[in-house]
């Protein structure tokens, strides 16, 4: 009777984390064609099934990076609650103006998160571009963070089965055969929460965080195969942070749209 009990809370709790943690810089719109205030979100939740949002602490940096040069937009955040579908967590979120053409390359360090279920903490250093009037800067610089997707494809300019490539980066040197997960954000967002209609019904699991390698290079490369947001995360192993383990990650983000 025990092993029965142990066995139903085991099948119980696998949902709860089952899934990939992705850290979210989240706005309607990436390609536009004139400057404007934007609303960005930082979310830290399981895009795919608009799962458990994790309560993130005070973001280490955040910013914008144009032409070269950084904006530290650390005090403009303003904490927010999340609503996922089965929880509320706390988030941030910021009102920015783009005042014109270019590329706006929107970063994160957040505050480490422990994760009790893995017994770890997790760090996702997160990017995501926004591009004014088509006019392309610097979508490809990199930002210096500790862990980095370097772009290879215009992140905010791809037709629906067009091919992303991106380089992972670690202390800024390419990292071969990096392990990458892939999801898809299969939820609108309205206001400070997910929409409960799906977008997609993934048939088993493993649809659901699909996982590519790197090549020896560190680059990777992806079909995508729905219009919509999509996050790329690099998974690496940091140093101990408090005497327990802790993963690295790097995130990036790229919106794709159906060509009519």
């Amino acid at each position: 009777m025990k092993k029965i009990l142990l066995l139903m809370a085991i099948f119980v709790l696998l949902p709860t984390y089952a899934f990939a943690h992705f850290q979210l810089i989240y706005t309607d719109e990436s390609a536009l064609t004139k400057g404007k205030e934007i609303n960005l979100k930082l979310v830290f939740t399981h895009p795919f099934e608009a799962g458990h949002t994790m309560d993130m602490g005070q973001p280490n940096a955040f910013g914008v990076m144009q032409k070269g040069e950084k904006t530290d937009l650390l005090k403009q955040l303003k904490s927010i609650e999340f609503t996922s579908l089965t929880n509320k967590g706390k988030a941030f979120e910021v009102t920015y103006r783009l005042k014109g053409m270019g590329d706006y390359i929107f970063y994160l360090s957040p505050a480490p998160y422990w994760e009790e279920s893995e017994s770890k903490y997790i760090t996702q250093h997160t990017k995501m571009i926004v591009n004014v009037a088509g006019i392309p800067t610097d979508w490809d610089a990199e930002v210096g963070l500790p862990a980095e997707i370097v772009p290879l494809d215009k992140p905010y300019a791809l037709w629906t089965g067009n091919v992303f490539r991106g380089i992972v980066k670690f202390e800024g040197k390419p990292v071969p055969f990096a392990e990458v997960e892939v999801e898809y954000l299969n939820h609108d967002i309205k206001g400070n929460a997910f929409l409960k209609k799906a977008k997609v019904t993934a048939p088993q699991d493993a649809f659901v965080t699909q996982t590519i390698k790197a090549n020896k290079d560190g680059e990777f490369a992806y079909a995508i195969p729905k219009a919509g947001w999509w996050g790329f995360a690099a998974l690496m192993e940091g140093e101990k942070i408090e005497g327990k383990d802790s993963e690295v990650g790097a995130v990036i983000w790229v919106q794709v749209r159906d060509m009519k």
